[in-house]
C-alpha cells in the first residue's frame, strides 16, 4: 500500500506543495546531532495520593503491624476482648494484638480490617494470607480468616476464607491461600478467635504482621507490586526511575524524613513512618496515611531493573521541608561535616547497597534480600526542591564527600521549587559553582506558562550542568485535573525538551499515581481504584515520547514558530540509528486544523512508515476508571517506496492533536 493511501485514510493529504502550508517543518536527516540520552523520558514516584500502600504496593491490609500512632488500631475494628501490646518479635515493629476469650460460647473476639478504601478482590483469583501468631498459654486456637461484604443482602457476609490452627507458644509465620468466590472492590478482612472446633475461642492468641497479597503480583514477587500498575509503568518504556520523592524525602521534620535504611531488610521489621503528606491538605485530610516501607529501596531498585530504567534515588541533605519550616535553622541538621555525617553515610552506604560486592556490609544485605548482582546505580539526587544558603551549604558538604569516595556517581542538585525568578537563578548559579552533573527543575504550571516557554531550553547556557526536568505537569485555570486540553500543551512543550537533548538529559512527569478515593494532588499520570486503572491523556503523551525517543536529535526548522503566549504547531525530530528511522513529533495546540509540510532534506526514498495519532480535541475529556479508553493513541503502519514530492509529506493536522511519524530510510 502506498503512503498516500494510508495517510488519506487517517485524514491527511499528500502532494500539496510546501509553499501552500501554514507550517513547513524542515528536517535535516543527514545531520544527526546530540545524543538523546537513554534516560531522557522516565517516571518519578512519590508516595502521595496513596501511591505506595493502597496503590503500587500490592498489600491489601492497612496497619498490618498495629504500628499506626497514636491509635494502634487505626484501620481495624475490634470486637470482644482485644489488647494492643508492645513486646512483640520484631524490635522495630514491637506492637501486636492479643485476642482473648470473652468467657462465653456466643461471645466472639476478633478484628475487621478496612483495607485501603476497601479491599479489592476478583473472582477466582488467589490471595495469600499470612500472619505471625502464637498461643501464649499453649492452648491451641484457630484463627478464622474471612473475606466479607458487610452490607450485603445475601445470606452470608463472608464469601471466602480459611482456618489457621495455631499451636505453638513461640511466634511462627502461618500462611493460607484464599480463592475469592466473587469480585468485590470494597470487601473487608475479618478475623475470628475460635477454638479447634470452630466455636468461640476459649483461650488467647497473639497476632502480628497480618498480611493479604494477590498471589499474582508483578513478576510473582511475594512482597510484590500490583500487577496492572507496574505493567503500566513497563509499557511506557521509561529510561529513568526517580524515587522515593519528592517532599517525603525531606519530611515535616528530620525524624519524619524518608529513611532508606528503614526500608530494607525483612519486611516484617521495617518501621512505620507517618507520611509527610498526611498533614498537608486539611481540605483532603487522611489521618491514617502512613508508610509501611513494604515498598522500600530494594523493591524500587528491583522494579527499575525489571522495567528497564536507570534507578535515580534521592536522599535527604540534612534538611526538613522548607515550606513547613521556612528559615528555622533548628529544623535542619548543622551545616558542618560533623553535623551532616549521618547524611553523608546514608549516601555512601546506599551506593554500597546498590553497587557493592557481597563481601561488604550493605552489598551483603542486598544479596540476602535476593539480588547478589549489583544494581549498577549511576545517579544520586541530593536534596529535593530546596533553595537558598540553607541548601547550598549542606549540599556542597555532602556532594563533596560522595564525589571523593565515588567519582563515578553523577550528582543531581536542585534549582528549588520555582521555574524562574530569584531563587531559581541563584539555585542554578550555585549548582554551576558546585559542578553538579544535573540540575533538577520543577514546574507545575498553567497553560499560559507553557505557552510562554516554547523556547525555554533553546535559549539555555550550553556550558553548565545538564537539565533534569524532574517534576512538571500542565493544568488549566480552575481545572487542576487530567483533561485533554492540558495534555496537548505538555506534548508541545516536550518537543522543546527533545530539540535540546544536548542539555536536557532527563524529564519525568509528576505525580505518577493517584487513588480515586484518596487523592490529595492533581493532575496525576495514572489513576486507579482497588481493581481498575486509567491511564491519563498525559500518560499517553509521555509514552509516545518515551517509546519513540530515537538516538540522536535531527535539526528541524519551523517556518512559523509560535510567539510567546500564542498557540501554534511545534515539532521535534530524531534519528533512530538502531532502526534506521526518522521520527518526527508534531503537536498542534491551535483550536483549528493547520496544514503542515514535513520536508525531509537529504532523504530521497523511504521504506516502511507509520503514524501514531492522539486526538486531544475533546478539551474537557479525561480517562477515568469508568471510561479508561476515551483518549488513546492510534497507530497505522504501511509500506512505501518513493516519498511524495521527492522528500516532503504534506498533511492537515487537526486541532488539539499530537502526531508521531516514523519513517524508515
Amino acid at each position: 500500500m502506498k503512503l498516500r493511501n494510508i495517510l488519506l485514510g487517517v485524514g491527511l493529504a499528500l502532494g500539496i506543495t510546501a509553499e501552500a502550508q501554514d507550517y513547513t517543518l524542515t528536517v535535516q536527516t543527514l545531520k544527526p546531532g546530540a545524543e538523546v540520552q537513554p534516560t531522557m523520558y522516565g517516571i518519578f514516584f512519590e508516595d502521595i495520593n496513596f501511591a505506595a500502600d493502597g496503590g503500587l504496593y500490592a498489600e491489601l491490609v492497612k496497619n498490618r503491624s498495629f504500628e499506626f500512632t497514636p491509635d494502634h488500631l487505626l484501620g481495624w475494628q475490634a470486637f470482644g476482648k482485644v489488647e494492643i501490646k508492645n513486646d512483640g518479635p520484631f524490635d522495630k515493629n514491637p506492637y501486636y494484638a492479643r485476642l482473648s476469650s470473652m468467657g462465653h460460647g456466643d461471645w466472639w473476639t476478633g478484628l475487621v480490617n478496612e483495607g485501603f478504601f476497601g479491599i479489592g478482590v476478583e473472582k477466582d483469583k488467589e490471595y495469600r494470607f499470612s500472619v505471625y501468631a502464637r498461643v501464649p498459654d499453649g492452648k491451641a486456637q484457630m484463627l478464622r480468616v474471612q473475606l466479607i461484604e458487610p452490607y450485603t443482602n445475601e445470606e452470608h457476609q463472608e464469601f471466602s476464607g480459611a482456618d489457621i490452627k495455631v499451636t505453638s507458644r513461640d511466634w511462627q509465620k502461618y500462611t493460607a491461600v484464599i480463592k475469592s468466590r466473587k469480585t468485590a472492590d470494597k470487601a473487608l478482612l475479618r478475623l475470628f478467635l475460635c477454638d479447634e472446633n470452630g466455636r468461640s475461642g476459649s483461650g488467647t492468641m497473639d497476632i502480628e504482621h497480618v498480611s493479604l497479597f494477590p498471589v499474582d503480583t508483578w513478576m510473582g514477587h511475594e512482597n510484590g507490586m500490583r500487577k496492572d500498575l507496574a505493567q503500566a509503568l513497563a509499557d511506557m518504556k521509561p529510561g529513568v526511575f526517580r524515587f522515593p520523592g519528592g517532599c517525603i524525602v525531606e519530611g515535616v521534620t528530620l525524624e519524619n524524613r524518608y529513611s532508606w535504611k528503614n526500608s530494607v531488610g525483612p519486611v516484617e521489621n521495617r518501621p512505620y513512618n507517618k507520611n509527610r503528606w498526611e498533614s498537608t491538605f486539611t481540605y483532603r485530610y487522611y489521618p491514617d496515611y502512613f508508610q509501611s516501607y513494604g515498598l522500600g529501596f530494594y523493591e524500587f531498585f528491583l522494579l527499575s531493573e525489571e522495567i528497564g530504567s536507570e534507578p535515580l534515588p534521592v536522599l535527604n541533605v540534612g534538611m526538613a521541608c522548607q515550606y513547613q519550616n521556612w528559615n528555622n535553622e533548628s529544623a535542619h541538621a548543622p551545616a558542618t561535616q560533623e553535623g551532616l555525617q549521618e547524611y553523608i553515610d546514608d549516601c555512601l552506604d546506599l551506593i554500597e547497597f546498590a553497587n557493592g560486592g557481597t563481601d561488604t556490609k550493605w552489598g551483603k544485605l542486598r544479596a540476602e534480600m535476593g539480588h547478589p548482582a549489583p544494581f549498577n546505580m549511576k545517579f544520586l539526587g541530593i536534596g529535593n526542591e530546596q533553595w537558598g544558603d540553607f541548601y547550598f551549604k549542606r549540599v556542597k558538604i555532602v556532594a563533596d564527600a560522595v564525589r571523593k569516595a565515588h567519582p563515578e556517581i553523577k550528582i543531581i542538585g536542585t534549582s528549588g521549587p520555582d521555574s524562574e525568578g530569584h531563587n531559581f537563578d541563584i539555585g542554578w548559579e550555585a549548582m554551576k559553582r558546585q559542578k553538579a552533573d544535573l540540575v533538577d527543575e520543577h514546574f507545575y504550571r498553567p497553560i499560559s506558562w507553557f505557552q510562554n516557554e516554547w523556547q525555554r531550553y533553546d535559549l539555555y547556557d550550553r556550558k553548565g550542568p545538564k537539565v533534569f526536568a524532574g517534576e512538571y505537569a500542565c493544568h488549566d485555570r480552575g481545572k487542576k485535573w487530567n483533561h485533554a486540553g492540558a495534555s496537548i500543551y505538555e506534548a508541545a512543550f516536550i518537543t522543546g525538551i527533545e530539540r535540546n537533548a544536548d542539555i536536557v538529559h532527563m524529564a519525568t512527569y509528576a505525580p505518577l499515581f493517584s487513588h480515586v478515593d484518596g487523592w490529595q494532588w492533581r493532575p496525576d499520570m495514572i489513576w486507579y481504584d482497588n481493581l481498575r486503572v486509567a491511564k491519563s491523556a498525559s500518560y499517553h503523551v509521555q509514552a509516545m515520547f518515551a517509546q519513540n525517543k530515537g538516538t540522536n536529535v535531527l535539526p528541524i526548522k519551523n517556518s512559523n514558530f509560535p510567539k510567546k503566549g500564542e498557540d501554534g504547531v511545534l515539532a521535534s525530530a530524531v534519528w533512530d540509528k538502531d532502526k534506521s528511522e526518522v521520527i518526527v513529533k508534531v503537536a498542534n495546540t491551535c483550536n483549528e486544523a493547520k496544514t503542515v509540510s514535513i520536508v525531509l532534506e537529504g532523504m530521497k526514498t523511504i521504506g516502511d512508515a507509520s503514524v501514531i495519532m492522539l486526538d486531544l480535541s475533546n478539551y474537557d475529556g479525561e480517562n477515568t476508571v469508568d471510561n479508561p479508553h476515551l483518549i488513546e493513541p492510534r497507530e497505522s503502519k504501511v509500506e512505501t517506496s518513493i516519498a511524495p514530492n521527492g522528500n516532503a509529506i504534506a498533511l492537515s493536522l487537526p486541532a488539539k492533536s499530537f502526531y508521531v511519524y516514523k519513517i524508515k530510510k
